[in-house]
């Protein structure tokens, strides 16, 4: 097993050009000092070419989750690790850990994450995509208004069932600040339009400042709100948050000046 039979023949050169052919990444960066490492050792063969299995089902498990978050076009990153449950006494961490192993994608159920603002449901939302993005899912991030702006453009190209069926394949859709912004009555239509075609095939998050009942401003049709209620909960779970802004209270922690103005730190 020396690497210097391999120079000596002049057979590495062809060895690493067969791995870069089968995209054999990680063999191609790890055989010499495995071999090294298994001659040291008195290793079986088998022992090394185990050895470099692991490394490369390791490395390709590791570039699918880079390509899936990537893929997903977050705002930013933020992990469920880092979210403070003490502070929302209404979001139970057990259910939410228990929601991120994902059995709610195999069943294509949603989840509706509602409440006060400043509470942290875009960070959990994230937090639950980046996992379903470690379990090799298919996972898309929307603010709603960029999303029913896109509908609308493809609509007037022409181009809205292409596009549409891009969304099919996804086990995970995000909306986030559901109702943050109006939304002109075509764009309520087509936004309805796509999660009724989701329905019971893909698995939505939406987030949003409202509640159920305030839903009538989004989509300013009382049946159409109905039914849009009705098909994100008949199959889902309902994240209620309550409590005081995060950003208030951290606001009111900040020291002051003397005089009573707001510090240099304090955001604005």
């Amino acid at each position: 097993m020396q690497t210097t039979s391999l120079k000596e023949h002049g057979q590495q050169a062809l060895l690493e050009n067969y791995l870069q052919a089968l995209d054999l990444e990680a063999f191609q960066e790890n055989y010499q000092a495995y071999a090294k490492d298994a001659m040291r050792s008195g290793l079986p063969y088998e022992r090394f070419l185990l050895a470099l299995c692991e490394a490369e089902v390791s490395h390709r498990r590791a570039m699918r989750i880079e390509r899936a978050i990537a893929a997903a076009k977050f705002p930013f990153l933020k992990e469920l690790s880092s979210y403070d449950f003490s502070a929302v006494e209404s979001i139970q961490k057990t259910h939410v850990m228990e929601l991120a192993q994902g059995g709610y994608m195999e069943r294509a159920e949603n989840l509706l994450l509602v409440g006060a603002p400043g509470l942290g449901k875009t960070h959990l939302a994230i937090g639950l995509a980046l996992a379903a993005c470690r379990q090799s899912k298919r996972v898309r991030f929307y603010r709603t208004a960029k999303l029913v702006d896109e509908l609308m453009v493809m609509q007037h190209n022409l181009r809205l069932s292409r596009f549409v069926a891009k969304f099919e394949k996804l086990d995970l859709l995000i909306l986030d600040e559901l109702g943050f912004f109006p939304v002109p009555k075509e764009g309520s239509q087509l936004l309805f339009q796509l999660v009724s075609d989701l329905y019971e095939r893909v698995s939505i998050i939406i987030t949003s400042n409202l509640r159920f009942s305030e839903w009538n401003q989004i989509f300013a049709d009382e049946v159409m709100t109905t039914a849009f209620i009705d098909r994100l909960t008949h199959k889902g779970y309902i994240l209620e948050f309550t409590g005081e802004s995060y950003r208030y209270r951290h606001r009111l922690a900040l020291p002051s000046m003397d005089n009573g103005t707001a510090s240099p730190e304090t955001p604005l």
